[in-house]
C-alpha cells in the first residue's frame, strides 16, 4: 500500500519568500522543505561553516604542514565507494598543489574489507609511508591505526561515519561526528572531511609564508569532485552541503573540471553543460561505484586524478562496460530474491532477511535497496564472504536508524554480528553462516520494537498539485538546474489526470497522454508495465525531455492509483 502526503507550507513563508523575488511554485517548494528566508539559498563560498570549527582540523593542518616541510612521504588510504574515490582524489591533488609527496593505496574490497585494518596497514608499509592518511574511513579502525603507530606511522584519520565506543588512538582524527566536535553540519561526507582539511591546511602554509604569491593553490578547482562525492554517499543536503554542491555543478556547467570528470559525463551520455545533481547520483555515481563494487577502486581513482584527457577517456569506457557488467549481475539477482519473496506478504513481518550462495558480495547493498524500495521494509542482503561468513548490506526506510538497530542486535547477542557499521539509512554486518537465521529472527524482533506500524506503509511526500500554468519548461528547467537530495527531496507534485493514450516502450516502460483540464502533457512511469485506468491520480516529478533537438516537458511518474 502506497499513501501520497503532500507536504504543508507555511503560507506567511510563501509570501515572504515570493515578496523576495521567487517564483510561487519555488517559494511554496522551498517553504516545504524548512527554508525561512532567501538568503538561505545563497550558494557563495562565504556561506560555508568555517573550517576552524572542525574538531582535529587544525591539529591536522599543523602535522601535514610540518610533514610537507620535512618532504615526508605520505600515503593516503582511500574506500572503495564514490565518496572515498573522489576524497582520495581530492587529497592527492589538494596535496600535491601544497607541495606534498603524497600517494594513495585503495584495497580491494573482497581481500582486506572494510576500514584500515592491520592487513590493509602491512600492505602500505610496503610503500614506506612517513604519514597515513585515511579518507572516508578509518574511525572505527582500533586495531588498524595501532598497528600502523607500531610500524613508526603517523595516522591521520578523516571521516564522517559514526563512531564506535571506543576511538582510534591516532594523532589526529577529523571528524564531524566524533564526540566533542560542534561542527553545525554533521552531514559532511568524506570527500567533505577531506576538503575542509585543505582548507586548513592552506591556511597554515600560508601563515608559514609557504607560498611565493602569498594565497597558495585555488582549493575551488577541487569542487567538482567534492559535488560529486556529496550527492552519489546520498548524505543529507543541509545548507553547508547545497553550498559545496552548487558551486561544484556550476563549474561543471562552466566546463572547469577535471579530465576525470568531463570523460564520465561522456560515457554517461550526459551534458556538462546541463549538469544536475540527478547527473551525479545515476550517471557518475555509479560508474565510479561499479569499480568498487566488481574490482577494486583504483581505476575509479585514476580516472580522476589523472590529467590527461585521453587516458581519462579510456578508463571511464572500462567504467561504462563495468557498470553495465554490475547492472546485468543485479537484475539477475534481484530476480532471485523477488522470486524467493514470490508469496511474501509484507503485512507479516517488518524486516527482510535475504541470502544466497551465489550472489556477488559487491552488488548486495543495490539489491537490498531495490527490495526496500519494493517491499518498504528494511532489508539486508547477503553474500558469501570469508569461509564460514556471511557478508550482509543492508537499507532502511525511514523510521528506522539502521546503525543503530544493528548496534542493539549486537547488545542483546554479543556473538552474533562479528562487525558492523553504517549510518541511518544504510549499513553493512559480518556474521557466520550458521547463524543467519537467528540473525534474522533478532533482527526482526528489534525491528518490530524501534519502529512504528505506520511507517511500514509507503509514503509518498508531495508538494501537492502544480497549477497547469507551471507547468511549463522554464519551471522544469529551473527545478532540473536546483540543488535536490537526501533531506532536500527534489519536487513531486500529485494530481488527477485523464489518460488519453498508453502504451508499452520496450515492454517494461508505460508511456502515457495526460490531460488536466485543457491541458495535455506527456508520460512515462519506468519499470512499469500495468495499463492505467481512465482516470489516475499520480505522483510526479517535472522533467525535461529533448528528442531530436526539441524539447518538451515531460511527467517522470513516482506512482499512480485510480482517481
Amino acid at each position: 500500500m502506497t499513501r501520497i502526503a503532500p507536504r504543508s507550507a507555511d503560507p506567511a513563508t510563501v509570501r515572504r519568500l515570493t515578496d523576495g523575488g521567487l517564483h510561487p511554485a519555488l517559494a511554496r517548494i522551498y517553504a516545504a522543505r524548512g527554508i525561512k528566508a532567501g538568503s538561505e539559498l545563497d550558494d557563495g563560498l562565504a556561506g560555508l561553516i568555517p573550517p576552524s570549527r572542525l574538531r582535529g582540523v587544525a591539529d591536522a593542518a599543523t602535522l601535514l604542514a610540518d610533514a610537507i616541510e620535512a618532504d615526508a612521504k605520505m600515503l593516503i588510504v582511500a574506500d572503495y565507494d564514490c565518496d572515498g574515490a573522489t576524497a582520495c582524489a581530492v587529497g592527492v591533488r589538494g596535496l600535491r598543489a601544497m607541495g606534498a609527496r603524497v600517494d594513495y593505496i585503495v584495497p580491494n574490497r573482497f581481500e582486506y574489507g572494510y576500514g584500515l585494518t592491520p592487513a590493509i596497514v602491512e600492505l602500505a608499509a610496503t610503500r614506506e609511508p612517513e604519514v597515513l592518511i585515511t579518507v572516508d574511513n578509518g574511525i572505527a579502525s582500533v586495531e588498524g591505526v595501532a598497528a600502523a603507530q607500531a610500524m613508526g606511522m603517523t595516522t591521520v584519520i578523516t571521516d564522517h561515519h559514526l563512531p564506535g565506543d571506543t576511538l582510534p588512538a591516532a594523532d589526529v582524527i577529523v571528524n564531524p561526528n566524533q564526540p566533542g566536535c560542534t561542527f553545525p553540519s554533521k552531514a559532511l561526507a568524506g570527500v567533505g572531511v577531506m576538503f575542509y582539511t585543505l582548507l586548513a591546511l592552506r591556511a597554515e602554509l600560508r601563515q608559514r609564508g609557504a607560498f611565493a604569491d602569498g594565497k597558495g593553490p585555488n582549493l575551488a578547482t577541487l569542487l567538482d569532485l567534492v559535488a560529486l562525492g556529496t550527492v552519489a554517499d546520498v548524505v543529507p543536503l543541509d545548507r553547508n552541503n547545497r553550498i559545496l554542491v552548487s558551486q561544484g555543478l556550476a563549474r561543471m556547467r562552466a566546463g572547469q573540471m577535471c579530465p576525470g570528470i568531463r570523460a564520465l559525463f561522456s560515457a554517461a551520455g550526459r551534458e556538462p553543460a546541463r549538469a544536475s545533481t540527478f547527473d551525479m547520483g545515476f550517471g557518475l555515481g555509479p560508474r565510479l561505484n561499479a569499480a568498487g563494487r566488481l574490482a577494486d577502486m583504483h581505476l575509479g581513482i585514476e580516472c580522476l586524478i589523472t590529467d590527461d584527457m585521453a587516458h581519462a577517456l579510456n578508463i571511464a569506457q572500462e567504467l561504462d562496460r563495468l557498470n553495465r557488467e554490475r547492472r546485468s549481475i543485479e537484475a539477475d539477482m534481484q530476480a532471485d530474491a523477488l522470486a524467493a519473496l514470490d508469496r511474501f506478504d509484507p503485512g507479516e513481518q517488518a524486516s527482510i532477511c535475504l541470502f544466497e550462495p551465489e550472489w556477488h558480495q559487491g552488488v548486495i547493498g543495490i539489491v537490498a535497496g531495490r527490495i526496500k524500495e519494493r517491499f518498504h521494509r528494511p532489508v539486508i542482503a547477503f553474500a558469501a564472504g570469508d569461509e564460514g561468513q556471511l557478508k550482509g548490506s543492508g537499507r532502511s526506510i525511514p523510521g528506522l536508524h539502521l546503525r543503530d538497530a544493528l548496534d542493539l542486535v549486537s547488545k542483546q547477542a554479543p556473538d552474533l554480528i562479528l562487525k558492523f557499521g553504517g549510518h541511518a539509512m544504510a549499513a553493512g554486518l559480518t556474521i557466520g553462516e550458521a547463524d543467519l537465521a537467528r540473525f534474522s529472527a533478532i533482527f526482526e524482533a528489534v525491528v518490530t520494537a524501534l519502529i512504528n506500524p505506520a511507517d511500514l506503509t509507503r509514503r509518498i511526500e508531495t508538494d501537492g498539485a502544480l497549477e497547469s500554468g507551471y507547468m511549463t519548461l522554464d519551471m522544469a528547467r529551473a527545478i532540473e538546474q536546483a540543488i535536490w537530495g537526501q533531506g532536500f527531496p527534489v519536487p513531486v507534485f500529485n494530481d488527477v489526470f485523464t489518460v488519453e493514450n498508453q502504451r508499452l516502450l520496450k515492454d517494461r516502460h508505460l508511456k502515457l497522454a495526460l490531460r488536466k483540464g485543457s491541458a495535455r502533457f506527456e508520460a512515462i512511469f519506468f519499470n512499469h508495465a500495468d495499463p492505467a485506468p481512465a482516470t489516475v491520480h499520480a505522483a510526479y516529478r517535472l522533467s525535461v525531455n529533448e528528442y531530436n533537438g526539441v524539447s518538451r516537458v515531460q511527467l517522470m511518474l513516482e506512482h499512480l492509483e485510480p482517481a
